[in-house]
């Protein structure tokens, strides 16, 4: 019986990107194929960079329910020396009230 997520990739590129028909045949690949959840996140994700270099990846799995427990995997690549840019603070709004007048 196979065990199902959701997969998130948050990905950078740097010069080739992944192409989403490809990345799905790629991940039912996984279909059949007995791991633990960690394993085939790690897997997903360094076979991934392989293919793309990335400056950066993320990949989260969020399995589903398995024995009453749901596991969530996060795998992160950075490419050596890549730092992310600044964020930038966004300022509260001051509270507004609803009423006209």
């Amino acid at each position: 019986q196979p065990d199902f997520a959701t997969l998130i990739l948050d990905y950078i590129p740097e010069a080739t990107c992944v192409e989403l028909k490809s990345l799905k045949l790629y991940i039912w690949s996984f279909r059949d194929t007995g791991c633990f959840h960690e394993d085939v996140t790690n897997r997903i994700l360094d076979d991934l960079v392989s293919a793309t270099r990335p400056r950066y990846m993320q990949l989260t799995a969020r399995f589903y329910v398995r024995g009453g427990i749901f596991t969530t995997v996060v795998a992160e690549h950075r490419e050596p020396g890549w730092t992310p840019a600044p964020a930038v603070p966004l300022l509260a709004f001051d509270s507004q009230s609803t009423m006209r007048g």
